[in-house]
């Protein structure tokens, strides 16, 4: 996988086309905030890939260090939880040491068709909301 740089947010800062919005302050440390990267969020961290593709492994990776909890154990603050971006590289970097391409290609392709089962599945349920509504107001 090639390079990648972490660095904070700022709204005046030109952007990259191969960027990834990430949000590393409050709960939910290490959630992605902005899979579009075209919105960012504020207290978000940016990291900038050379490549589309080596943009979605990382997507994909820090998705999953998230759902495994990776990132909890550097949150600080006791008001306002957050994480450091030292704390978030040295998770990232972990991660990218235990990383095998082929088994990892597979695991983003299974997460992808994960993601769109799981948004069939919400628009499902809004238009189920809608419906029960309908049925209510005739």
């Amino acid at each position: 996988m090639s390079t990648y740089e972490i660095k904070t947010h700022r709204s005046r800062a030109e952007r990259k086309e191969s960027v990834q919005w990430t949000l590393l302050v409050k709960e939910p440390a290490g959630a992605i905030a902005c899979s579009n990267y075209q919105n960012p969020c504020p207290n978000c961290f940016v990291i900038t890939t050379t490549s589309e593709q080596t943009r979605e492994s990382l997507f994909y990776l820090c998705l999953s260090l998230k759902m495994g909890n990776y990132f909890s154990y550097y949150l600080k603050g006791s008001v306002i939880p957050f994480i450091c971006i030292s704390d978030a590289k040295k998770v990232i970097n972990v991660a990218l040491q235990n990383y095998q391409e082929q088994q990892w290609q597979l695991k983003v392709e299974k997460l992808k068709k994960i993601n769109a089962f799981e948004e069939n599945l919400q628009q499902q349920l809004k238009t189920i909301s809608k419906l029960k509504i309908a049925l209510l107001r005739s």
